[in-house]
């Protein structure tokens, strides 16, 4: 089976109701869908990431994401299983490889996921204990979104990183 409108749909509209299951439960659907693909599809792999991801088993999801994205996951599910690699690396101590994750995917070409990288590479920064460089990525990610100050605030960002 390739995915289908119908597959991701069912997918949608799981992931919407995921506070309505307990864990193990939510677990089992995402597995069902995810096993009507075929095996070794990237999109599987990434959406059982997902699943042990967002019910406390970054450990779990870790070498998923790296399945999905050694499979040659694409289009946004790619960008999405960097930031949530990074995400989960850092949730379990591996802070070090989430920046470096991260720092490496902000050069990739723009698209709506540009503040998400950002945001958790803040956090990621946090964690290594570079959080002048993390309050510069935040307030740099935050400033084009402002009605008014995005210069200034653009600026404060770029000096917060000159000044180390």
């Amino acid at each position: 089976m390739t995915i289908t409108p119908d597959w991701e749909r069912r997918s949608a509209e799981l992931w919407a109701t995921i506070d309505d299951h307990d864990p193990e439960e939510f677990r089992e659907r995402v597995e069902a869908l995810a096993a009507e693909l075929p095996e070794g599809d990237p999109v599987a792999a990434f959406e059982r990431a997902c699943a042990f991801d967002s019910t406390g088993h970054p450990d779990k999801a870790v070498p998923l994401y790296r399945a999905a994205l050694a499979g040659g996951i694409s289009g946004i599910r790619r960008r999405r299983s960097v930031i949530q690699l990074a995400s989960s690396l850092r949730n379990i101590g591996r802070a070090q490889e989430s920046v470096d994750l991260l720092t490496a995917e902000r050069q990739q070409p723009s698209d709506e996921l540009d503040d998400a990288v950002s945001a958790t590479l803040a956090l990621a920064l946090t964690s290594v204990g570079r959080e002048r460089e993390a309050v510069a990525v935040a307030v740099a990610a935050l400033a084009p979104h402002l009605p008014r100050y995005q210069r200034s605030m653009a600026n404060y960002a770029r000096l917060l990183l000159e000044r180390d």
